[in-house]
């Protein structure tokens, strides 16, 4: 319950903000925001290197969370305006560093947090600072980019992408509570199931996150050239029949199967923004702070859900009830395909 609390934090605060951050910079756009918002994340993560109880490491966590509110929506419109028209290449490659970076937290964690302390979190925040560094080189970058103003026409009439919008946000609501119970849960399901060491677990873990950055490279660029909605209907459809397996196999099949949901329902973020921003073109700020701030929502509450639920019954019946979740993707069958649109 307090792992899911902490999660609960951190998603909140990246995600609650996330829309309003992107409402704001669409009408009001901010040289430095990138940089700002890094900043946030660095404090958040030096504190956490030196927090002793819980209230300072749900400060710390909340402090990062506001500079991932900061970043998605601003980083997201620059990948989106610089893409040269490959938008779903861009926004994977944005994305799967983000992932790949998730990917060797836990694996990180395994190798200088748990043996030496948590105070060497501090070479995570010299990370973020080599982030600023970067941030700050891309702002000429940011602002040419919305300095570009073009006419756009909608590709749908506002009841119809109204509706579409919310059927992405139900494709988001099934992949993260899914996505939530392995990311915050994987490790103990293994550890209390098969009897593994906590190092062991971050490895397994590890493979997991390696999956999803993969898919997420791969999710993108197949969307550009056969079209968002096929994508959608494969990633997350695609990944019932592996977690519904899953919470009946052994160990070495459960890694395998981890490593194909990862791979299958990473592929759908950005098929499922990008679908989103090309609904609504002139509010790129705003879409992605939405979707990225939902999908982290989701998440902090899902974790928060099923980490009690896992106290009062089991970790098993947790991983039985969400491999349930990939089956809405079944609601893909009411989008328009945006490919016959011309967009």
């Amino acid at each position: 319950a307090q792992i899911g609390l902490i999660t609960l934090v951190y998603q909140l605060s990246a995600s609650v903000f996330q829309p309003i951050t992107g409402i704001i910079f669409d009408k009001y756009p901010v040289a430095w925001s990138l940089p700002i918002g890094m900043s946030f994340t660095m404090i958040g993560l030096i504190n956490l290197a030196f927090s002793d109880n819980l209230y300072w490491i749900l400060l710390s966590v909340f402090l990062i969370g506001i500079g991932s509110s900061v970043l998605h929506p601003e980083a997201s419109r620059i990948t989106f305006l610089a893409s040269g028209g490959k938008r779903g290449l861009a926004q994977s490659l944005f994305q799967v560093g983000g992932n790949f970076g998730g990917s060797l937290g836990p694996l990180l964690v395994a190798l200088l947090v748990a043996p030496y302390g948590r105070q060497h979190l501090l070479i995570f925040a010299f990370v973020a600072l080599a982030a600023i560094a970067v941030m700050s080189y891309l702002n000429r970058m940011k602002a040419q980019t919305v300095s570009i103003r073009k006419p756009v026409h909608l590709p749908l009439p506002m009841d119809k992408t109204a509706i579409s919008i919310g059927i992405l946000l139900i494709l988001i609501f099934s992949k993260y509570i899914y996505m939530a119970s392995l990311t915050s849960y994987y490790t103990f399901y293994l550890i209390h199931k098969f009897n593994v060491t906590v190092q062991e677990s971050q490895l397994y873990l590890f493979i997991f996150l390696v999956a999803t950055a993969i898919g997420t490279l791969i999710g993108g660029p197949v969307g550009d050239r056969v079209g968002r909605k096929y994508v959608i209907w494969a990633s997350i459809l695609g990944a019932a029949p592996f977690s519904l397996l899953m919470p009946h196999a052994n160990l070495v099949w459960t890694i395998i199967l981890s490593f194909c949901v990862g791979l299958m329902l990473s592929s759908a973020f950005p098929a499922i923004l990008l679908y989103a921003q090309e609904l609504l073109p002139t509010k790129l700020g705003l879409i992605s702070g939405l979707f990225f701030g939902f999908a982290f929502g989701v998440a902090g509450v899902a974790s928060a859900v099923l980490g009690n639920l896992a106290d009062k019954t089991s970790i098993e019946y947790v991983y039985n009830i969400c491999a349930y979740m990939p089956l809405l993707g079944l609601v893909t069958f009411f989008l328009p395909n945006l490919k016959k649109q011309k967009i």
